[in-house]
């Protein structure tokens, strides 16, 4: 039901995990607040991912400090709708002041007074700071080598379900991330031709000497990296929590039967053509596994950890002929492929952000999710202060620090000189308790 204009001190867009970690620590500082979401609580996990997706890390570390999963072993990977309950019932501890079904169409700074104008599709609502806490797989993008050939289905990974989704015929899966092997995967397990475009990646192990990647991530200090490694920004990482976890290993993959090939560079008619790339993007995965693998072993020495040995950890299977004969180009009919799936990832939309905080690419430009534009901020993207803001529990501790900014910006804005006119607005608030309310709903 559409409301009348809402005055609020902040507005957060989205109520995702993003949305969900902003409520909390603005509930915690006193900020009088609203999350506005279009659809439900933690919507894209229902249904915007497939069918058997799980969480790529277990469920001890890829949760809020607050609450763990019930009834799902520490070590056990969540399913996509126990992530998404997940944080529906973190949003109910603290009782977050969600509104969902509401989609914001326009946010612009105000004129002559402070705060943001935000048109929604449900009314109208002022508000002195806002969070955009949307994330960053907004629009799935497929490139636009795409082709238009008449009689192969596409379709980007967020529309594949499962592997009764799609016509007869083989597959050709492009992209080689965690969604690329894991469907690739699964479609190979139901019967299916798979060809698998392996571009350049990361492929850290599960595990290694009983201890889950996350946690050798954790103690390395690699999720608190703060910048990109150079040749770093695009690398995709290839990691999966499937059937209880495994190490992605590609030519276990084409020992099993899915014909690996380069990236993928054009297509000419009915026919692809792929870079000669396949061994190089094989051999640098290789090198950044092996690196873990040294790195966690320093860290067990340096440290006299009691850690089992793994020395069948170094042990990579011999190479496949589709590696060491690689097809550079494929023949779709020919090869009998019906389905194209662009597991190629997404980028941000932010056309309803009327406000200079964007760069020439349409990205924000920020500092730790504090805007260029004074009262705006960002949450849940990735690197917003370190390599893991964009997993779940880095998103809880960015979203601390936007709050705390908040907090000190209300205080500042509150203050007022005994020599200031009595006539002078003045916000009802004691700048000395941030949790006395700036501005409250009405």
């Amino acid at each position: 039901m559409p409301f009348e204009t809402i005055h609020i001190d902040t507005l957060v867009i989205g109520a995702g995990q993003a949305g969900v970690a902003m409520s909390e620590h603005l509930s915690r500082q006193g900020v009088p607040h609203l999350v506005v979401e279009r659809n439900r609580i933690a919507e894209a996990w229902r249904t915007a991912r497939w069918d058997s997706l799980v969480a790529n890390g277990p469920a001890w570390h890829d949760r809020f400090p607050g609450l763990e999963f019930e009834g799902l072993d520490p070590d056990a990977f969540a399913g996509k709708d126990q992530v998404a309950d997940y944080f529906v019932a973190y949003a109910s501890k603290f009782n977050a002041p969600i509104r969902t079904g509401v989609d914001v169409r326009k946010v612009q700074r105000n004129v002559g007074r402070p705060g943001f104008s935000v048109e929604t599709s449900e009314g109208l609502i002022e508000a002195i700071h806002v969070v955009v806490a949307t994330g960053p797989f907004q629009r799935a993008v497929i490139p636009p080598i795409a082709p238009d050939l008449a009689g192969i289905v596409q379709m980007h990974s967020a529309q594949y379900r499962n592997p009764g989704q799609l016509s007869e015929g083989a597959v050709l899966v492009v992209g080689a991330g965690s969604s690329g092997v894991q469907i690739a995967d699964e479609l190979l397990r139901a019967g299916k031709r798979v060809y698998l475009s392996v571009g350049a990646h990361d492929r850290p192990p599960r595990s290694y000497r009983n201890r889950d990647f996350c946690w050798w991530l954790g103690v390395l200090g690699e999720w608190n990296a703060e910048a990109v490694r150079p040749g770093k920004e695009h690398v995709t990482i290839a990691v999966s929590g499937a059937r209880g976890g495994h190490t992605v290993d590609f030519r276990r993959l084409a020992h099993e039967g899915i014909t690996l090939v380069g990236l993928t560079k054009a297509f000419d008619g009915g026919q692809v053509r792929f870079e000669p790339n396949l061994a190089e993007n094989i051999a640098r995965g290789d090198e950044n596994y092996l690196a873990l693998l040294d790195a966690a072993d320093a860290y067990i020495a340096r440290n006299g950890l009691d850690l089992p040995l793994e020395p069948e950890a170094r042990q990579l299977p011999p190479d496949p002929p589709c590696l060491t004969h690689p097809i550079l180009a494929l023949d779709l009919l020919e090869a009998g492929v019906g389905t194209i799936i662009w597991a190629t990832g997404y980028s941000v939309d932010y056309s309803w952000l009327k406000v200079d905080v964007l760069d020439a690419n349409g990205k924000p430009r920020h500092q730790r999710g504090v805007s260029s534009e004074p009262g705006l901020y960002f949450v849940g993207l990735p690197w917003l202060s370190r390599r893991g803001s964009a997993f779940i529990w880095g998103v809880w501790h960015d979203a601390r620090h936007i709050s705390d900014h908040i907090v000190k910006q209300r205080t500042y804005l509150a203050y007022r000189r005994p020599s200031d006119s009595l006539d002078s607005p003045a916000p009802a608030i004691d700048p000395h308790n941030s949790k006395t309310s700036l501005m409250g709903v009405r």
